[in-house]
């Protein structure tokens, strides 16, 4: 395990020199096993289990799980990024939750392999959301650590590429396994051999004793969170922004599988291969944009335009979904979320690196804005399931099986368009970022 390279400098410091070609690539295998980890359950094999449960209630278990994951993930985000600061060890601040964060989620990932009631699958999956976040909040820290700011639209639009290879691995292993338990033991197996090469090459700084973080007060601890609004707004704005888009996200792709299923009309037998086709359709698209207009963004330095444009595009995605509920408009759909997606995920992210408060507490900063990415899945899965109900409730139809127009479908993919709106609308109050 390596933890620098070259001349010495602080770990606190702004980084001027590039990272060499080596180390993204380390970063990137890591990245994808650590999305196929979340997103390998996420987009199959926690819905196939919640039916395998208990099929009249699936909705309703897979509600409660994927909440409960979330709201996981809402607490261990940005409690492990603080501790990933404050980590005074040799060999870095980042690399030990790096290895942790990979071997518990690969211990819960076994647990969910053997759950067959609600309960075992609800610990299982808070494991894999409390162990892979602390992964998450160290890579992403990373960034900001070894990257100059002239080149984080490119690196994040390369990470942007890798998470979408790992949601795509992710979704492909978990519909072309045999069994939802072959699906999480395979993905276990992704996740631990793409950790190793960053593992063993990880250009990690440790901190100077000078740099040492105060002794440990919990007090200080818990209000150092709360990144005051007032004092740092654009830090503000962009969570505000990142929570619409990603609110708009989750509404629209937390039920795909029941969506295809109950207004598109797609078999059952044939609705997990129809999940992965949209999802490698997206994937490719993202791809093909989220580097071009990453590194078009460092070249001209501007990022706001492109999260703008990125916001409308995906929020176009959902208003197809909602008014025209056939599989056609939903490929249609997938390429559009992929262009949208693909450019938001990597500007927005050098956006954010460019209003973090300090040097200090990036990855606990990173922690809370990444909040933003956790609870809409907190909230997502619970607003859809109460609009579907409330919209049976009062007479529109929730499971059509492709024979009608689902109005419930309808209410949920139009209030991912609001959101994916208001997030382009919101960013513009950003100031100090072009």
């Amino acid at each position: 395990m390596t933890t620098d390279t070259g001349a010495r400098r602080s770990a606190l410091a702004e980084p001027t020199e590039e990272p060499p070609d080596r180390w993204v690539a380390w970063l990137m295998l890591a990245s994808i096993g650590l999305w196929a980890g979340f997103f390998g359950p996420i987009q199959v094999l926690l819905a196939q289990q919640a039916e395998a449960i208990d099929a009249d209630a699936k909705k309703q278990i897979l509600a409660v799980v994927l909440g409960l994951g979330a709201l996981t993930s809402v607490i261990c985000n940005p409690v492990f990024g603080a501790f990933s600061d404050r980590t005074t060890l040799r060999i870095g601040r980042r690399l030990p939750w790096v290895v942790a964060g990979a071997a518990g989620g690969a211990v819960s990932l076994l647990v969910l392999s053997v759950a067959d009631n609600v309960v075992v699958m609800a610990v299982g999956w808070c494991g894999v959301q409390a162990a892979l976040n602390a992964m998450l909040a160290a890579v992403t820290a990373t960034i900001p650590d070894q990257v100059p700011s002239r080149s984080r639209g490119r690196v994040g639009g390369i990470l942007a590429v890798a998470q979408t290879f790992g949601v795509v691995a992710g979704t492909g292993i978990a519909s072309a396994t045999g069994s939802i338990a072959t699906g999480y033991v395979v993905t276990t197996i992704v996740l631990v051999v793409l950790t190793i090469p960053y593992s063993l090459d990880s250009r990690d700084l440790a901190l100077a004793p000078e740099e040492y973080p105060p002794p440990f007060d919990w007090g200080a601890f818990l209000r150092s969170f709360w990144v005051s609004p007032r004092q740092h707004p654009d830090f503000a704005w962009a969570w505000i922004t990142r929570f619409l888009v990603n609110l708009g996200n989750s509404l629209g792709l937390l039920y795909l599988l029941y969506y295809l299923q109950d207004a598109v009309g797609i078999d059952k037998d044939d609705a997990d291969g129809r999940v992965f086709v949209l999802t490698a359709i997206y994937g490719v698209v993202l791809m093909a944009t989220a580097v071009t207009f990453g590194v078009w963004s460092d070249r001209i330095g501007r990022r706001k335009v492109f999260v703008i444009w990125s916001g409308i595009v995906g929020a176009t995605a959902a208003l197809l979904l909602a008014v025209v509920q056939t599989w056609p408009a939903a490929v249609a759909a997938a390429v559009l979320m992929g262009i949208g997606y693909g450019i938001y995920t990597a500007v927005d992210f050098a956006l954010i690196t460019q209003v973090l408060p300090g040097a200090e507490d990036r990855a606990k900063d990173l922690g809370v804005i990444n909040i933003a990415n956790a609870l809409p899945q907190v909230f997502a899965p619970a607003i859809a399931a109460a609009l579907l109900l409330l919209v049976e409730g009062l007479g529109g139809r929730t499971e059509t099986h492709g024979d009608a127009f689902s109005t419930g479908y309808f209410v949920v993919y139009l209030s991912a368009f609001v959101c994916g709106l208001l997030g382009s609308v919101f960013v513009t109050r950003i100031r100090s970022v072009r």
